[in-house]
């Protein structure tokens, strides 16, 4: 038996890694594509952590 034989199921377990490979870096990209349209639009981002903003008050008259 030559040691560079693969078993079958090391070829499908390589297949089954690049599927996931490809899922998290799919995953990734979209986290990306996200983010980057959220600080492209050029509002300030503001994020809900339970305390007043002043921002959300309406002007003094």
């Amino acid at each position: 038996m030559a040691l560079t034989r693969q078993h079958p199921l090391a070829t499908r377990r390589r297949g089954r890694n690049a599927g996931v490979a490809l899922a998290l870096a799919g995953f990734a990209a979209v986290v990306f594509a996200i983010t980057v349209a959220k600080l492209s639009s050029g509002q300030m981002i503001e994020g809900f952590d339970h305390t007043l903003r002043p921002s959300l008050l309406e002007p003094a008259e």
